[in-house]
């Protein structure tokens, strides 16, 4: 029986396993295992969120423990150290508790197919200070991290009356500090009905710098214009064309040699993939450790060895990258299933296309921008407000009905519904 071994759980990861555990896995056609370093799921569009207690990550993630058991599929916890292509072999590092004794030893695995999914990182691309004095969003313990500092500074401030503010610099103006620079100000009016009457989004400063000459620079120009209007309206002073150079204890240094200062700095500026994955033997990696691939998303030098996500680096037709975003990831999960099915019955591999079908930037309850179709129907067609919000939920939406199916996605968004009527609408501990 073969075994197919997946590592990382995030959007493309999850759903891949779900479908290779039903078609395989239930029929004991193949052993299918799944690995990641967390024990929960979060949509990482969503990170955000949680970052700002807006998501509680207890209540709306997926533990994967549980999702395996249901899914017939195997869960290994533990954080990939290195893999060898040539034996069929990766080894994961061992797992300590939170008193640093050893759970678990280092562990060789073997596999017959490999799937990376490890998605990406932050890129402080080298600049000083970054690491030490910086919060980052890649993972929900960060994003917990970040919630509980920010938190502590909301505390903070509403002891010290009402000439205090909080000062936020946020580096990188992407979906990710974009949307996270909405929902800052959202949370901080929320925070009246829970025991800090004084405090309001006025109360809160926030700077979000970007080095290129406008933020969501991957976006059309339309939807990027209005949400620079919209975050400029609500309060954010949005930097363009301004370039990091130095993090320090208390703020950010330009390369004109400004001080940015800050209670809280957040790096959000460019992804790549975790750096382990440029030390593969065999793998051809780009500068930022994407893994590069066939048209297949099979490695150039080995053919069991399958990249999807953010970590991997698919070529198109002009010569350009397929866009690290959850759509690609979606789209890479169902072509691998296509193809490891493919492989079963010796049947030819199908070659992957990417198909943009938009891009949407949601601003917490005061605006969600985006155009619609993309490649679809050989245009674009731009939406704003509550059609663009149903359309942004909805994509949230289809991703628990692909890991969970109709009836249990159903029953979970219900779920959510009722809770957010009865329970505290921020998470507050």
């Amino acid at each position: 029986m073969k075994k197919i071994v997946v590592v990382g759980g995030g959007a493309g990861g999850l759903e891949l396993v779900t479908k290779l555990g039903h078609s395989f896995g239930k029929k004991r056609q193949a052993e299918i295992v799944l690995i990641d370093k967390s024990q929960t799921h979060i949509w990482k569009p969503l990170l955000h969120e949680v970052a700002t207690g807006s998501l509680d990550i207890n209540n709306d993630g997926v533990n994967y423990r549980a999702h395996a058991a249901k899914h017939h599929y195997q869960f290994q916890l533990g954080t990939l150290m290195g893999v060898d292509p040539e034996s069929r072999t990766l080894t994961l590092d061992s797992l300590s508790d939170d008193m640093g004794h050893i759970v678990l030893p280092e562990r060789t695995i073997s596999y017959d197919i490999l799937v990376m999914a490890v998605g990406s990182v932050s890129n402080d691309f080298g600049t000083p200070g970054v690491l030490e004095h910086c919060y980052f969003l890649d993972s929900h313990k960060q994003a917990e991290r970040f919630q509980q500092a920010l938190l502590n500074q909301f505390l903070r401030i509403h002891q010290e009356g009402m000439d205090a503010k909080l000062k936020l610099a946020i580096v990188g103006g992407g979906a990710t500090g974009v949307e996270l620079s909405a929902e800052l100000f959202h949370v901080a009016d929320m925070l009246k009905a829970y025991g800090m009457p004084e405090m309001s989004g006025k109360r809160v400063n926030i700077q979000l710098i970007e080095a290129g000459p406008r933020i969501l620079a991957a976006l059309p120009d339309r939807i990027a214009s209005l949400a620079t209007k919209e975050l400029i309206r609500l309060g954010v002073t949005v930097s363009q064309s301004t370039r990091v150079v130095r993090a320090y204890d208390g703020g950010f240094q330009t390369a004109d040699e400004k001080n940015i200062e800050a209670d809280l700095m957040i790096w959000a500026a460019g992804v790549k993939a975790p750096d382990f994955v440029a030390d593969i033997a065999g793998l051809e990696t780009t500068r930022n450790n994407q893994i590069l691939v066939k048209g297949t998303l099979q490695t150039s030098e080995f053919e069991n060895i399958y990249v999807i996500g953010d970590c991997c680096a698919c070529k198109q037709a002009d010569g350009s990258f397929v866009p690290p975003r959850a759509q690609s990831a979606h789209q890479m999960a169902s072509l691998v299933f296509d193809n490891i099915k493919a492989s079963f019955l010796s049947e030819p591999l199908k070659e992957y296309t990417y198909k943009d079908y938009g891009s949407l930037v949601n601003l917490s309850r005061y605006s969600t921008v985006g155009n619609l179709m993309g490649n679809l129907m050989g245009g674009s067609m731009f939406i704003e407000g509550r059609l663009a919000r149903f359309v942004y939920v909805s994509l949230y939406r289809l991703h628990l009905i692909a890991i969970h199916g109709w009836f249990k996605a159903t029953v979970i968004m219900a779920a959510q519904k009722i809770g957010k009527v009865v329970k505290p609408k921020l998470k507050l501990h």
